[in-house]
C-alpha cells in the first residue's frame, strides 16, 4: 500500500526535516528515515494501529522523534493528515477532514 500526503501535513513534515537539520547537520536526514520507517510499518498494517478518532482516523507514533502521524485509508492508499508534535496544539488537524 501506498500514502499520500494532505497538502498541509506535507508542509509540516517538511518544516520537521529543515528544524532538525538546523539544530544538528545529519538530524534531518535521520528524522526522515524514522518517518519512513514509520509509514512502511503503517503502509503494510493499517488496523494494527489505534483509532484516534472514530470512525477511521488512526494514529501511529515515531520511536525517536516526539511525533504522531495521523493517517486513514481511503481507497487503498494511506492519507496522512498531519504529523503531530506530541505535546503542542491537540487536535489542530481536525480542519482537515
Amino acid at each position: 500500500m501506498n500514502y499520500e500526503f494532505h497538502p498541509a501535513a506535507e508542509a509540516e513534515h517538511l518544516e520537521n526535516v529543515g528544524y532538525y537539520e538546523l539544530k544538528r547537520a545529519g538530524l534531518g536526514a535521520t528524522y526522515l528515515t524514522e518517518f519512513e520507517t514509520t509509514m512502511k510499518i503503517i503502509c503494510g498494517f493499517p488496523s494494527r494501529f489505534p483509532i484516534e478518532r472514530k470512525p477511521d482516523i488512526c494514529r501511529g507514533k515515531m520511536k525517536k522523534f516526539p511525533f504522531t502521524i495521523l493517517f486513514r485509508e481511503v481507497s487503498g492508499i494511506i492519507q496522512v493528515l498531519a504529523v503531530a508534535h506530541l505535546r503542542r496544539r491537540p487536535s489542530y488537524w481536525l480542519g482537515r477532514l
